[in-house]
Formats: structure tokens, sequence, C-alpha cells
């Protein structure tokens, strides 16, 4: 399992829901979050590992394994959004050395299904909100670079253009 880097077209593409909660899937998840803190990541969405389904994973703690602040949430959706918004710096995985400025609401309400499939409604705010919100995204084929600031988006303008050539690069060789 390898982090999908942009612009290949996987990070963009409709992504399928959940339907088996199995011991594959668990088998997934856990590949997925060793993946994310072995590259430093509080959040992974399927899509970034080539996985077009609508499933992440997430610790705020960061990049140390601790069980029980580990999230996997399949199928997730926003039911509720507070007016309040607040900008902050995001990376991605998906796009190494790459950070910007995103506005996001504070505080997000969120149905999902757990990896049992179990119905899930949970609150969430601040730094694990900002995650939630930035993994969903991506499940919805948008990336983070979508929604950075103007100024944000002018200052990683040449590094976008270096990836997208790489991409090309890597596609022409293969």
């Amino acid at each position: 399992m390898d982090i999908v880097l942009y612009p290949d077209p996987r990070l963009r593409a409709q992504n399928a829901p959940v339907t088996t909660f199995d011991a594959e899937l668990e088998a997934n998840t856990r590949a997925m979050f060793a993946l994310m803190y072995a590259t430093a990541g509080v959040g992974l969405a399927a899509p970034q590992v080539g996985w077009n389904v609508r499933l992440m994973v997430y610790n705020p703690e960061g990049s140390t394994p601790n069980p029980p602040s580990e999230m996997v949430l399949c199928n997730p959706k926003i039911v509720w959004k507070s007016k309040e918004k607040e900008d902050g710096e995001e990376g991605c995985l998906s796009f190494p050395e790459i950070h910007g400025q995103v506005t996001r609401p504070l505080q997000i309400r969120v149905q999902a299904q757990s990896l049992t499939g179990e119905a899930l409604e949970i609150e969430l705010e601040g730094w694990e909100g900002r995650i939630f919100q930035h993994e969903l995204d991506h499940l919805d084929g948008i990336l983070f670079i979508d929604r950075m600031s103007p100024a944000s988006k002018g200052l990683a303008k040449a590094a976008l253009e270096d990836m997208i050539q790489i991409y090309k690069d890597q596609l022409a060789s293969s």
C-alpha cells in the first residue's frame, strides 16, 4: 500500500459506499493506519491509497499509534455545520511539502458507520473537526488545494506544476 500523489486521477474519482464490513476491511484499515503513521500523517482517506471507497482513518494525536484515539469512519457525511468558520494551515500526504490556508466550519455533526457497520453520530470541532473535513473532501473528490486561499495557491503553484510534470514523466516511462 502506497500513498497516491497528485495529480493521479484516483484522487478525483467517485468513491463507492462501503457495503461489506469484514476482516478484509479491518485489515485494510490497519494497513492504512500503519502507512499514515509511517508518513507522519494524522488522517488518510481510502482514495489516497488507490482504494476508491468512502472510508477514512485518522488519529488527531498524530503519528504515535494510540488505539483509543484512532477513528475509522465508513460512509461518513456531515449533517450539520456551524456558521462560524476558522482559517488553518493544512497539508496532505498526497501533496508532500505543500501547505496552505484553508477555511472550514468550526463545528460539525457527522453520521457514519463504524468498522463493524454500526451507525454513529458524532460532533467534532477544532483540530479533529478539521482533520475529518479534510478527509471527507477526499471522499468527494475534493482536494485541499481546491479550498486553499488565493495567496496559498499562488505560493504552491510551482510545486504543483512540478508534481504534474513528475506524474506525466512517470506515465511516459511506464
